[in-house]
């Protein structure tokens, strides 16, 4: 499969929105923190009843709502094609006031969103696009690059994990309408 990956403006949002971000749960990471080291470790184990989870369906966060809730003018956008088919898409923000995953830091920039059409998932698009958003932040004079998922996503934090990402915090109570979902902050660093 030959995977383009395109650089679009904000005027493809409803293209990008229409490609799932749907996943099955049926494993969920308990998070573990080391008393000596602080060293977060995740362990996997299975849920009794699998489910379909899916953040776009939740009120505010689908990417045709971004624009409402961010100044998304110093946002990149990129989709990724098999020949003139959509099969994916991510969104990096850097330098956007208000957005507090990017710590006030000039030199940290936030996989906002990734994204790959169920069929075409492991297959490399979802690498394509995370390296074109290291590239992309790297080329803005970012160090690092910051992703956050949560325990209940395993494919995603083993996705990052795989392309280098670190585990840095893990933070329970930070969704009120997911009471069970630790939300789990990734680095990339740039070099």
């Amino acid at each position: 499969m030959k995977i383009e990956i395109r650089r679009e403006s904000i005027a493809a949002l409803p293209q990008y929105a229409e490609i799932s971000i749907a996943f099955e749960v049926s494993e969920v990471f308990e998070v573990t923190t080391d008393s000596h080291s602080g060293q977060l470790t995740l362990a996997a184990r299975g849920v009794a009843v699998p489910y379909t989870k899916d953040y776009d369906a939740v009120d505010g966060e689908s990417p045709l709502q971004w624009p409402r809730r961010f100044d998304v003018s110093s946002w990149a956008f990129f989709s990724a094609f098999e020949g003139d088919t959509r099969v994916g898409g991510a969104a990096v923000a850097r330098d956007t006031p208000g957005m507090d995953m990017l710590e006030g830091r000039g030199d940290l920039a936030v996989l906002w969103d990734i994204r790959v059409a169920p069929a075409h998932r492991r297959r490399g698009v979802g690498a394509a696009l995370f390296e074109t958003a290291v590239s992309w932040a790297s080329a803005a004079g970012c160090d690092q690059l910051k992703v956050e998922t949560q325990n209940i996503n395993v494919g995603a934090c083993r996705f990052y994990a795989r392309h280098g990402c670190m585990l840095r915090a893990a933070r329970r109570g930070m969704y009120p309408r997911f009471a069970d979902e630790i939300q789990l902050l990734w680095y990339a660093s740039i070099s």
